[in-house]
């Protein structure tokens, strides 16, 4: 059984119940910041720090996939220096970690609609997906500018137009068409969704896709969310059974 080291201890890892796909609410920066008596910029900066370690641990434990939600289709309506603030930082981030996701074979996409983001953003977006484009290791989603019914407006369209255009009939629309017109399209489902924050609530975020997901909420900021953070939610995950709806046999 492989080990790692977590916070100077072994631990052994199974990684046969590990979740393939995790997804992530990265939840309080602000929070964090302020109650040190700092802006709110800077815990987004502290954000953006934590989340090198944990895409690293992830790549190398091969999970499938790591879906992160950074900016929701509502955060555009914060402060209008916070938002600016945010775009810039996403630069920042993609042009400092594409070596790291080259490094640990990730491949990068962003889940979320194009429309009314910077084209700086969308420049290194688009090169970030390029240069990773033939890695085959741990999928990174970032999912920016996102919303999850945004999402399903947005594939119910394109459905439609197919409708509308005869390329497929409405009695051949079922769950795997949908799921193949959403922005996860070819994405396994997440198995755990993890929030920050302690806060109890989804928050607009891959509604349709996390349908059985197991969900863990930490009660710590997520520019406290550390390694051990991340092994406390695998270990309620590994400890739970999931039974999709059905009766578990004995």
């Amino acid at each position: 059984m492989p080990q790692r080291e977590v916070s100077n201890q072994i631990i052994n890892v199974d990684s046969a119940k590990l979740p393939c796909h995790v997804a992530i609410i990265m939840d309080g920066n602000g929070r964090w910041a302020q109650a040190r008596g700092m802006s709110r910029t800077h815990g987004h900066r502290r954000g953006a720090e934590i989340v090198r370690p944990i895409v690293t641990e992830c790549a190398e434990l091969n999970l499938d996939a790591l879906t992160l939600y950074s900016f929701s289709t509502e955060n555009w309506t914060r402060e209008q220096t916070e938002v600016n603030f945010l775009m810039e930082l996403y630069v920042e981030y993609l042009l400092a970690e594409r070596q790291t996701m080259l490094d640990n074979n990730v491949q990068f996409r962003q889940l979320g609609r194009r429309e009314g983001l910077p084209n700086s953003v969308l420049d290194e977006l688009d090169r970030t997906v390029e240069l990773t484009s033939k890695n085959t290791g741990m999928t990174l989603s970032l999912a920016l500018n996102y919303g999850s019914r945004a999402e399903i407006v947005d594939a119910v369209r394109d459905i439609a137009q197919q409708v509308q255009q005869g390329d497929i009939k409405a009695a051949d629309i079922d769950e795997a068409l949908i799921a193949s017109h959403l922005y996860t399209a070819g994405l396994p489902d997440p198995d755990l969704l993890i929030r920050t924050a302690g806060e109890m609530r989804i928050s607009n975020y891959l509604l349709w896709q996390i349908s059985y997901a197991e969900l863990y909420i930490a009660d710590c900021c997520w520019p406290e969310f550390d390694l051990a953070e991340l092994y406390k939610a695998f270990d309620a995950y590994t400890n739970r059974q999931r039974k999709f709806g059905s009766v578990p046999t004995t």
